[in-house]
């Protein structure tokens, strides 16, 4: 699945961009799209802006790749109403992060996970990235909502192998964990996990589709010699703060327009040679929407 990035053009929504990367993931083996998360840039778009990159992408798949829609928010209501928009809307599902800078206790989060099961009959993954959130689900909790037919997923963000093990060990009998972190793709599959929503396959979907493949096949070896290709782009998508990263690849690429809104900047100088020589050498650069 593919964190899809939002394009912008002189600081309004391209919506001519945004229908051919959909049209772009269709060709190369993308299994879902996930709009208006964190890579899309979710928390510099309004309300109206949010709800029309949703209805771009849904009308634009035409049921031709599922769509899981984020919908999270730090507020429960808020939430609940973007996600019963994203249902009416057609979407397949829903990713719903941990409510960010309220910074609720893990009773708090039960209660909003509760609140949005209670009113929304809709399929939805659990979304646990501290780093951005200010708040780690931990395992026990969500343990706590697995018998809710609603989730089907967790997207696990922590960077912390133990933990993921611990959720295993928890609710993999009963939910569909999936890899966070592009870099750890190949590890949480080898545990059970059943995919990746991934940043760096805005750019290379068919080789990170081509990985999950092998892996979900059992096909350690072949799976393992893909993953270590991969490695140099996804450490270089990591240089700063995402989507900056793979928003300029994209751009190095000349699939979209590397623009991004405040606060947001251009990547720095540095980190901008030293991801312009991984794509060079990995034949990306003017590569396009071919």
């Amino acid at each position: 699945m593919v964190a899809l990035v939002t394009p912008f053009s002189g600081g309004r929504l391209n919506e001519k961009k945004l229908r051919e990367l959909v049209d772009f993931h269709v060709r190369e083996g993308t299994r879902a799209l996930v709009p208006v998360g964190t890579t899309g840039e979710s928390a510099t778009l309004d309300h109206r802006e949010h709800e029309r990159v949703l209805e771009v992408v849904i009308e634009q798949a035409a049921k031709r790749i599922q769509i899981l829609a984020g919908t999270g928010s730090n507020s429960t209501e808020e939430a609940i109403r973007l996600t019963k928009t994203a249902s009416a809307m057609g979407a397949d599902g829903a990713l719903v992060i941990t409510p960010y800078y309220n910074r609720p206790t893990q009773e708090g989060l039960v209660r909003h996970y509760e609140a949005l099961a209670r009113s929304v009959s809709f399929p939805m993954v659990i979304y646990n990235v501290p780093v951005r959130t200010g708040v780690n689900i931990l395992p026990e909790t969500v343990e706590r909502l697995a018998s809710m037919e609603e989730f089907v997923g967790v997207k696990e963000a922590s960077g912390s192998l133990s933990q993921i093990i611990e959720l295993f060990d928890r609710v993999g009998d009963r939910l569909a964990i999936y890899s966070g972190d592009d870099l750890l793709t190949l590890p949480v599959m080898s545990i059970g996990g059943k995919g990746v929503i991934s940043v760096s396959a805005n750019i290379i979907p068919k080789m990170m589709a081509d990985l999950v493949d092998e892996a979900l096949a059992g096909n350690w070896e072949n799976a393992f010699l893909k993953h270590q290709l991969l490695v140099p782009l996804h450490r270089a998508l990591g240089l700063e703060t995402n989507p900056i990263p793979i928003k300029t690849a994209m751009g190095l690429a000349g699939m979209i327009d590397p623009e991004m809104r405040l606060p947001l900047v251009p990547m720095s100088e540095g980190p901008r040679k030293k991801l312009e020589e991984v794509l060079k050498n990995m034949g990306l650069l003017g590569k396009g929407l071919s």
